[in-house]
């Protein structure tokens, strides 16, 4: 199936058209490097803790910022995440653990800095924030108490453990589930179905409900970040040196070096236009970036392969006009594998969530550079070194 037939267009013509887009997106990139001091890293990293927490009602970011910022090392970052109704946080504070605090304590810490804040008057008691504790906590609480008299009445202590320990699960089902990490009371808990009153009771005299709830949160030291990050670039590296032998062999040097140059060429849009719209570059982003490497020597490749295959047809043609066939042959395929990449990795930018937005926005970037940059800056690199060295390529061995 061919969308395009028999097209004719002298796409070398155009490289000046080509170059210039391209010289105008890595000065934007640029602009936003330096604008922005530089990338935005994920705590993968650069070490650091994110908080994802729920509020009763609409948070006050500034508050949060200014009660998280006494306590770390860099200026916390405090946005909005999900719909404005959900009332979720995002805390993504960098390098905040102090000399010798492993990952749990400072995560503590930083919680209990904002129970100070949201949740004065139950500081200092004896009672523990519902919305915040783990099923053991409730099933420890339950069995300490019991409040159903099950020990009273003689039953074993398999059988009570069981009992509470399915207790507790339903608590914690209906506090994460039914109202989505947020109880906005512990007297709220008698809707939990099979529930006693005087597990309730119970509860109101061992636990408050705060005004926040912790949704999830994800730490990393950062001594483990900075070797993350080697490793990163060096993969992207090592990746640039595998393609360039393998192009480099399978064709001549001079095509791995024009495809090498189109990959570099890629990469630092997409990571200018990261720099430029503030995104973070993540272990996903680096994964995306990783494919991209890949989905753009496919396409170089594919127009190579074609111009040594016409190097041999076409012996009388010139070598501009050898590459201009090459590339108008492949055009159809080139469309129609880019358009199908594209609309899929579009909707995962759409619909995929918080989470995927950096990995499915490389991709998207990328993919749209990665095809023009195959025929817009490879080939036209590989027209000039014949160009400019006055040679006639050996069609036999192109």
């Amino acid at each position: 199936m061919e969308l395009f037939k028999q097209i004719s267009v002298d796409w070398l013509s155009k490289k000046w058209l080509f170059l210039g887009f391209s010289l105008l997106l890595l000065v934007a990139g640029a602009a936003g490097y330096y604008m922005r001091g530089g990338l935005t890293y994920g705590i993968d990293f650069t070490g650091g803790t994110i908080i994802l927490m729920k509020f009763n009602e609409t948070p006050d970011l500034d508050r949060i910022r200014e009660s998280l910022s006494p306590e770390t090392r860099t200026p916390p970052l405090i946005q909005r995440y999900d719909a404005p109704s959900k009332n979720m946080v995002q805390v993504r504070i960098q390098s905040s653990f102090e000399e010798g605090e492993d990952l749990e304590s400072g995560r503590n810490r930083l919680l209990a800095v904002l129970r100070k804040v949201f949740d004065p008057g139950n500081v200092d008691s004896k009672l523990s924030d519902f919305n915040n504790v783990g099923l053991d906590v409730l099933f420890q609480y339950l069995i300490e108490t019991d409040p159903d008299g099950l020990v009273a009445d003689g039953k074993g202590s398999l059988e009570v453990e069981r009992y509470y320990r399915d207790t507790a699960q339903a608590l914690k089902d209906y506090r994460d589930k039914d109202r989505e990490g947020l109880v906005p009371s512990v007297t709220d808990l008698k809707e939990v179905p099979g529930m006693t009153e005087a597990t309730v009771a119970a509860l109101e005299k061992g636990f408050y409900t705060g005004t926040f709830a912790v949704k999830g949160h994800e730490s990393v030291g950062a001594i483990v970040g900075a070797d993350l990050r080697n490793r990163a670039t060096l993969a992207v590296l090592l990746s640039f040196a595998g393609m360039l032998v393998y192009v480099g062999f399978r064709f001549k040097f001079v095509y791995g070096i024009a495809a090498v140059i189109a990959l570099v060429h890629d990469l630092a849009i997409t990571i200018g236009l990261f720099a430029l719209t503030d995104k973070e570059i993540s272990l996903t982003v680096i994964a995306a970036l990783l494919t991209l490497v890949g989905y753009s020597m496919n396409d170089s490749i594919v127009v190579f392969d074609r111009v040594r295959e016409n190097l041999r047809l076409v012996r009388k043609e010139s070598f501009a006009r050898i590459l201009n066939l090459s590339i108008n042959q492949t055009f159809s395929r080139t469309i129609m594998t880019s358009g199908m990449t594209f609309l899929s990795v579009l909707a995962l930018l759409v619909f995929g969530g918080e989470v995927l937005n950096g990995f499915s926005f490389a991709l998207t970037i990328g993919i749209i550079i990665g095809t023009y940059s195959s025929i817009g800056i490879a080939t036209p690199i590989v027209a000039w070194w014949y160009h400019s060295q006055e040679l006639k390529p050996r069609r036999k061995t192109a």
